[in-house]
């Protein structure tokens, strides 16, 4: 799932610094592309910092997988599966990235272009199943534009996945579009379809139907709720979560 797009901010911003920090939890079960059910909750903590047109973000999650194993949340089904279900918790995969905004015209009717590059360090114990203990990196143009109340929104990326010993895993391309709409100036709601090829010679690919709503309580805090719908095998049946952000 790519939550990044939810919080539709770009990497603009004022000279001085900008500090944020944002929580919560993600839940999801699905078969993700393999025989059985498996069950995944990830609670993240993610830094930002920008200055001028940068953005930067470290995401240290906290991951619990219960299933018979070889699936992870980003990458689906990644090895084949045994036949015992356990439950396995711990340290996620640290996820590192730099965003840069490439062009930002206007303000009512703003068109804005980002583009990011990411590093998922293989953090995740592979012993346990929390992940598959290797490097992947990512890059990927994001581009909003905005009309009165509306914004439309979409993402196009590549990534690099780092293959286990005795897997072989398929790089792969990946997008989303999506819009939103400001009800209020406060609280904001919309769509986003996501899309991804599959990872795994045996797996699926990805489409899922994101459902989120985003509430500015106020200068400094914000909360966002979100529901999933599985669309492909190689994601999961359903899912959702909530997200709260401070700024600094």
């Amino acid at each position: 799932m790519l939550l990044s797009a939810f919080f539709l901010h770009t990497a603009y911003a004022a000279d001085q610094g900008n500090f944020s920090l944002t929580s919560g939890l993600d839940y999801s079960s699905g078969k993700y592309g393999g025989t059985q059910s498996t069950q995944i909750l990830y609670i993240p903590l993610t830094g930002k910092y920008e200055v001028d047109r940068w953005a930067f973000k470290l995401t240290v999650p906290y991951v619990r997988i219960t299933g018979s194993g070889g699936v992870t949340r980003d990458t689906g089904v990644y090895k084949a599966s045994g036949t015992t279900r356990t439950t396995a918790s711990g340290l996620g995969d640290v996820v590192a990235g730099a965003s840069y905004n490439l062009y930002a015209s206007g303000v009512t009717n703003a068109l804005l272009v980002d583009l990011t590059g990411k590093v998922k360090f293989g953090t995740a114990d592979e012993t346990k199943g929390l992940g598959t203990g290797k490097t992947d990196y990512a890059a990927q143009v994001d581009i909003y534009k905005t009309v009165n109340q509306f914004t439309v929104f979409g993402t196009l990326g590549y990534k690099v996945l780092g293959s286990p010993a005795g897997t072989q895993l398929n790089n792969v391309s990946y997008g989303s579009l999506g819009s939103s709409y400001k009800f209020t100036p406060q609280t904001s709601g919309g769509l986003i379809l996501d899309l991804r090829e599959k990872a795994f010679a045996t797996g699926a690919p990805q489409r899922e139907l994101t459902a989120f709503v985003t509430h500015k309580i106020d200068a400094n805090w914000k909360t966002q709720a979100y529901l999933v719908k599985g669309f492909a095998d190689g994601s999961p049946d359903g899912g959702g979560g909530a997200m709260l952000t401070r700024a600094f």
